[in-house]
């Protein structure tokens, strides 16, 4: 089941906001980057631990009752992994986490964080390399005993996932460990989501490129010879001006419909019902204002034409709309959970600190795969006078 956080992670999303926003920030030093991971993460374990803590005293232990709640039931290899590290007291060194609590976390991302399910992230498991193929060119016809070599070479390539490393890390407080072998899972599960769904949104839509040791995110152009990665110019201005039928909405989108039509090489595409739209939270309650209707059974719909996708991510700056066709951006995670204590000291009493890292990139398949466009919605709600 998806991990669902409740309200008693208050603190822990007010500092997450503000490490993000520190990290959009171009004049943000690595210090105060520094701290306010700092920050977001000790709010993170602190919040964490308290409600693991309290679910711990107050759910019924009985694997029955907690399945028929939908609430954390161990395979019996993931009950035997996690009891021998509390038995242990902690996690061994290059200790990997069972296959099915790697799947878990996998399901908990893309289900707990929209943009990561529609942007096609992919869990290649232990494989840290597979083969790309160009649907264009997988096929040839020629002479029945000609050369086709040559076209077969051109139509894959190999895609290598092992170059970075995302790491996570985790503070297990000792008193959790009292709590049994489903909480410690739980909370691990938790820690790793919280965290890699950060780490990878940024990555995935604003990753400064190799040169920084990070993906190349879809708001970045990749100058074909020099692999310099920059940051995409508009490609025009969307307004979402409500009219009698629609037209200007249609029209607005219908532009960004063609450009996407058509690859950096200007070859033509398919991008019916592939096309999705990232908008900043703030930015996605002003379009869904001008494009919500009451149907005639009372029902408020918010549709958008062409049958584009909206999904919401604070790594969108507000004002702008990240457009981007589906399935040609590669994101992949792979080669497991491997987890080590962490080697410096630091001031955390009754708790014991690991980094957890995985394999992960992201690259666009062209500067063509998303379209930035500036937003300049006149958004003025009307309030009736008594």
């Amino acid at each position: 089941m998806p991990i669902k956080l409740n309200n008693g992670m208050q603190n822990f999303t007010e500092k997450k906001k503000a490490y993000m926003s520190t990290m959009k920030d171009e004049n943000a030093t690595a210090e105060q980057i520094e701290a306010a991971f700092d920050e977001m993460f000790s709010a993170l374990q602190t919040d964490l631990t308290e409600q693991v803590s309290n679910e711990a005293r107050n759910e019924v232990h009985d694997a029955q009752i907690l399945a028929a709640r939908g609430q954390n039931v161990l395979t019996s290899t993931e009950r035997k992994f996690f009891n021998e590290v509390i038995a242990s007291g902690g996690f061994a060194e290059d200790t990997i986490l069972p296959v099915t609590t790697q799947e878990r976390v996998f399901e908990d991302l893309v289900s707990e964080h929209p943009l990561l399910s529609v942007i096609g992230l992919r869990d290649l498991g232990a494989i840290t390399r597979y083969i790309y193929s160009d649907g264009n060119k997988a096929y040839a016809w020629g002479a029945l005993f000609g050369e086709i070599k040559g076209q077969v070479s051109a139509a894959f390539r190999e895609e290598q996932i092992g170059q970075l490393k995302l790491t996570a890390f985790a503070v297990i407080p000792k008193d959790m460990l009292v709590l049994g072998p489903e909480y410690v899972e739980r909370y691990v599960r938790t820690l790793l989501v919280e965290s890699y769904s950060i780490g990878l949104e940024y990555g995935l839509v604003n990753g400064r490129g190799p040169a920084n040791n990070e993906p190349i995110g879809l708001m970045k152009d990749v100058n074909a010879e020099t692999g310099a990665v920059t940051t995409k110019t508009s490609s025009g201005t969307l307004t979402f001006a409500p009219s009698a039928r629609g037209e200007v909405v249609a029209k607005e989108l219908g532009g960004v419909i063609v450009a996407l039509s058509k690859d950096a090489k200007d070859k033509a595409r398919k991008v019916a019902n592939k096309v999705m739209m990232v908008v900043n939270p703030i930015d996605a309650i002003k379009v869904q204002i001008g494009n919500t209707i009451q149907t005639p059974n009372g029902q408020w719909v918010t549709t958008l034409p062409y049958n584009i996708t909206s999904v919401e991510s604070e790594e969108v700056p507000e004002g702008k709309a990240l457009f981007f066709v589906r399935d040609t951006y590669l994101a992949a995670i792979a080669g497991g959970y491997k987890i080590n204590k962490f080697d410096e000291t630091l001031a955390i009493e009754d708790a014991r600190l690991y980094t957890m890292k995985q394999f992960a990139n992201g690259k666009p398949k062209d500067n063509k795969t998303a379209l930035v466009y500036d937003l300049n919605i006149d958004f003025q709600p009307t309030v009736e006078t008594p």
